[in-house]
């Protein structure tokens, strides 16, 4: 029998507004190593997903992205420095700590699409 593995897993994020969203996660801190006119390759270290020039406002309002992060409170610092929530009219709510032994913060794209970046709590 042959050993099954894996190598990643990406989700394909709707995009409303395909540009817009591309900016929105460059200004997050995602490189985007690859794109053409529908869809992008979008990265930060090994952590990846792929943006989609696709939307259905349903899909989007309950998309939800788990970022799992070393430092939560520098990724929250970041977003305010570069005023990501401001500069696209978005939703965030700052870091708190949750009864999962995590603590994370939330963050909506352009599209509606939460993320939620947490750390792992001791």
């Amino acid at each position: 029998m042959a050993t099954l593995t894996t190598v990643e897993l990406k989700a394909f994020v709707p995009a409303r507004d395909f540009k817009l969203s591309k900016r929105f996660y460059s200004d997050l801190g995602f490189a985007m190593p690859w794109s053409d006119d529908n869809l992008a390759y979008l990265h930060h270290g090994d952590t990846g997903f792929l943006l989609q020039k696709f939307y259905v406002k349903e899909l989007a309002d309950n998309f939800v992205m788990h970022l799992l992060v070393e430092d939560v409170d520098s990724w929250w610092a970041h977003v305010q420095e570069a005023r990501v929530a401001e500069k696209y009219g978005v939703m965030s709510r700052p870091p708190q700590q949750q009864p999962w032994r995590m603590r994370d913060f939330a963050l909506a794209d352009p599209s509606g699409v939460l993320w939620l970046i947490a750390q792992n709590m001791p």
